[in-house]
C-alpha cells in the first residue's frame, strides 16, 4: 500500500501544468490533393485513490477511462471515395485498471498490446466502410454510448477506474473477488479484423466484424460481432444509440455470447440521461443508469455533472449481486483543451455464502488533448 503523499498530488499538478501551453495549433498538414496527415494525442495523468474498507492504497496513475496515447491519421481522397490510414498507441504509462492492493505496475511499460490501432480503410459514398487491421471490432463503444461529458470521470466501463482492486470478506481478509469481475460493460474491444460499416440511413447504420486477438502471447480467441447504431435530433433533443451482438470462441472451443445496448439523450438546457444494459451467457447480466447536466458557468469552458448506478447480477457467481453508485464532475478549459475531472465511486458485492466490505474510490486528474 501507497500512504498518501502530497508529492503525488504535486506530479499531478505539474503534468497537467505542462499540457497547457499557450497556443495549441492542430498538427495537420495537407499535401494539396485532397490528401493529409494528422498527428494528434492525449496526456491524463490522475491520483487514484481506492478505500477496501481496511486500507487505503493511494498513486499516480494514468486514466484507464481515456488512457495517455499518441496517434496519426493519414487521409487521402480519391473523389468521392477516401482511402484512411489510423495508428495509435497508448503510452504504457502505469494504468489505473492495474493498480491494486499488493501490486503497483512499472511507472512506465510499453508493451504491443499498447498499440490500440493500425487501421487501414476504404470510405465509399455509395457502398460504406471496408476496414482491416487491429482497430474497433463492430460492438466496440456500443455499451457506452453516453452524452454526458463526464465519462473522462465516470462511465458504464467501471473497471476501468480499478479494475485490479479485490475487495475485502467482512472479517477482513482479501479475496480473489477483483473490482473487474464483479463490474463491466461487456463492450467490445479492438482486434486485429475485418469490418464493414454501411451507410448511414436516416441516421442508422449497421456495422459487422470478424476478429482474433493478435497482440496478446498465448491468449487465443476468435469473436464474430454485428451492431446498429443511431444518432439523430429531434428539437431541442440529441440522441444516441446503439444495440450489439457477438459472439466470442475462446481457447479449447468454449463459446460465450454478448448482447449489450445503450441509449444517451441530451437536451439543449444542458439535462442528459444515459441507458445501459448487457447480457454474456454464464457471465451474469447488468444494468445500468446516468443522469447528468451541463452548463456554461465559467467562461472558461462547460461544467459537467453527473451521477450514475449500477446494478449486476449473478456476475460472480449465481445468486451473486454487484451494486455501485458513481458521482462525475468535469471542468472545461477551451483554450488549453484541457479537462479536469473529479470522480468518486462506491463498489458493493454480495453472495449467497459470502459477505464483502464495501469500497470506494477516488479519482480526479486532468486530460490534455493535441
Amino acid at each position: 500500500m501507497t500512504r498518501f503523499n502530497p508529492k503525488n498530488l504535486s506530479l499531478v499538478a505539474i503534468a497537467a501544468s505542462l499540457a497547457m501551453p499557450a497556443a495549441a495549433d492542430e498538427l495537420k498538414y495537407e499535401n494539396g490533393s485532397g490528401g493529409s496527415v494528422l498527428l494528434y494525442g492525449q496526456l491524463d495523468p490522475a491520483y487514484l485513490s481506492f478505500d477496501d474498507g481496511v486500507s487505503r492504497t493511494s498513486e499516480v496513475v494514468d486514466n484507464t477511462n481515456s488512457n495517455s496515447r499518441v496517434g496519426l491519421w493519414l487521409r487521402q481522397s480519391y473523389g468521392e471515395n477516401e482511402f484512411t490510414f489510423n495508428f495509435e498507441t497508448a503510452l504504457g504509462l502505469r494504468p489505473s485498471a492495474g493498480l491494486s492492493q499488493n501490486f503497483t505496475p512499472k511507472g512506465v511499460n510499453w508493451q504491443r498490446t499498447s498499440i490500440r490501432k493500425v487501421d487501414f480503410a476504404y470510405r465509399t459514398a455509395r457502398y460504406g466502410t471496408f476496414s482491416a487491421g487491429q482497430g474497433s471490432m463492430a460492438t466496440d463503444g456500443v455499451a457506452t454510448v453516453d452524452l454526458s461529458g463526464t465519462t473522462v470521470a465516470t462511465y458504464a466501463s467501471i473497471p476501468f477506474t480499478a479494475g485490479a482492486f479485490r475487495f475485502r470478506t467482512s472479517a477482513g481478509v482479501l479475496s480473489a473477488r477483483t473490482i473487474g469481475g464483479a463490474f463491466g460493460s461487456f463492450d467490445g474491444g479492438r482486434l486485429g479484423r475485418v469490418r464493414y460499416d454501411s451507410p448511414g440511413f436516416n441516421g442508422f447504420t449497421v456495422s459487422a466484424s470478424f476478429g482474433e486477438q493478435i497482440l496478446a502471447q498465448n491468449v487465443d480467441f476468435e469473436t464474430r460481432d454485428i451492431a446498429l447504431r443511431y444518432a439523430g435530433e429531434f428539437g431541442d433533443f440529441r440522441v444516441k444509440g446503439a444495440i450489439g451482438y457477438a459472439e466470442i470462441e475462446l481457447a479449447g472451443g468454449v463459446e460465450r455470447e454478448d448482447t449489450i445496448g445503450s441509449v444517451s439523450v441530451l437536451h439543449s438546457s444542458g439535462f442528459n440521461a444515459t441507458l445501459a444494459s448487457g447480457k454474456r451467457t454464464s457471465a451474469g447480466s447488468y444494468g445500468y443508469g446516468k443522469l447528468g447536466y451541463q452548463a456554461q458557468w465559467f467562461g472558461v469552458g462547460k461544467t459537467a455533472l453527473s451521477v450514475d448506478y449500477y446494478r449486476g447480477s449473478d456476475r460472480v457467481s449465481a445468486g451473486s449481486t454487484s451494486t455501485s453508485y458513481g458521482f462525475g464532475a468535469v471542468q472545461k478549459f477551451d483554450k488549453q483543451r484541457v479537462e479536469a475531472y473529479l470522480g468518486y465511486r462506491t463498489y458493493e458485492l454480495s453472495e449467497t455464502a459470502v459477505s464483502y466490505r464495501d469500497a470506494s474510490s477516488v479519482l480526479f486528474g486532468a486530460r490534455w488533448k493535441f
